[in-house]
């Protein structure tokens, strides 16, 4: 099997975005609580947002200035881009909002972080991670955002992927994150023969990530280094469902082998960050310095104190250099319109107060 590169050319990585979950939960440096100027400025921004009730698909950041907070979403950017990977922020009093005040406020501070994309086929740049089914993970229809399993680490399709609480579960749901740049110091260190594997393409299972997909599978490296910059896109789980597709190679030993070992380190005991979330929270991670996962959950019996999640994927132009086609970049669509020009899902919501409900779809 021809390697693309030498062993020489990815050494381990020494940056902030290596890190193990056990020293950093200790830390507390991950949160940014949010001042009470920059609340009041926030809500203030929202109100106006409900007010205008611009179309999703083309309202800009400058459109809903930040004063008081535009530092603070540069030092989010720097964090996400080139420190660990991910922020949480908290202070939203999102206990005296309506969900549309809070997707609102949610929705401009995505506009300063990068530009909101498409998230399935209906095009909803705004999703939302709530349970209308009791399906597990194992189930083939079952989708990851509508069920209460718990979820293997992954990567989403994005440079940034976001998640505000607005309700926590009754028990469970904690949002756990782990070092791409650690597991792949680990695996170089127990089996440098195997880690040059990760720079090869994979086939990744789009049916089973989005039903509607307009193919099964597209291919991705599990990591990207460019410039001296590391990137990671993982999550075995649609690497190995994509095997079950005609016409995708079938992996090697080896290939199988770095993803078992993979996987091994992912779980050890101190390598993730949980952190449970709190009404309000925002988090903010990048899909090539950590992976997430969650635990599974239990919610209370009422539609209105279930869990709930408002996600958004975005993407982020920070000149970090990555290999053409990592990840799902070459396959997820921009927010203005429609794959291949066609016309919009008849179901399809652009505003704020039809986009801040859930969809009953299981």
């Amino acid at each position: 099997m021809s390697h693309p590169a030498s062993l020489e050319a990815i050494p381990p990585v020494t940056t902030a975005a290596a890190w193990r979950g056990d020293e950093l939960g200790r830390s507390g440096e991950w949160i940014y609580l949010l001042n009470d100027a920059q609340v009041l400025e926030l809500e203030a921004l929202g109100k106006r947002f409900l007010e205008n009730n611009p179309d999703l698909r083309t309202v800009q950041a400058e459109d809903y200035p930040l004063v008081a907070c535009a530092e603070a979403a540069r030092e989010w950017g720097r964090d996400v881009d080139y420190g660990r990977g991910f922020v949480l922020v908290r202070g939203l009093r999102t206990e005296f909002y309506s969900d549309a005040l809070s997707a609102a406020i949610y929705y401009i501070l995505g506009l300063h972080m990068g530009d909101p994309i498409r998230q399935n086929e209906m095009g909803d740049l705004l999703d939302h991670v709530y349970a209308t089914s009791d399906k597990m993970m194992d189930d083939p229809t079952a989708l990851s955002s509508k069920v209460r399993d718990k979820l293997v680490y992954h990567s989403d399709s994005s440079d940034i992927v976001a998640l505000m609480c607005l309700r926590p579960a009754k028990e469970g749901g904690l949002s756990c994150l782990v070092s791409g740049a650690q597991i792949y110091n680990e695996i170089l260190a127990r089996r440098p023969d195997l880690a040059p594997l990760l720079l090869e393409p994979f086939h990744w299972d789009w049916r089973k990530q989005d039903h509607s997909a307009p193919a099964d599978t597209y291919t991705s490296p599990i990591v990207s280094l460019v410039d001296g910059v590391f990137s990671m896109y993982a999550g075995s789980l649609y690497i190995l469902t994509a095997q079950d597709y005609e016409g995708v190679p079938r992996l090697s030993p080896e290939q199988i082998e770095v993803l078992e070992l993979f996987d091994k380190i992912t779980y050890e005991e101190g390598m993730a960050i949980e952190m449970d979330f709190r009404p309000g929270d925002i988090q903010w991670l990048s899909n090539y310095a950590a992976l997430h996962a969650r635990t599974t959950f239990w919610d209370y019996p009422e539609p209105q104190r279930k869990r709930h999640l408002l996600r958004l994927w975005l993407s982020r132009d920070a000149g970090r250099p990555v290999v053409e086609g990592f990840g799902k970049n070459g396959v997820v669509q921009v927010r203005s319109a429609p794959r291949d020009g066609k016309p919009e899902h008849p179901d399809a919501h652009f505003d704020i107060f039809g986009m801040s409900v859930p969809r009953l779809i299981s």
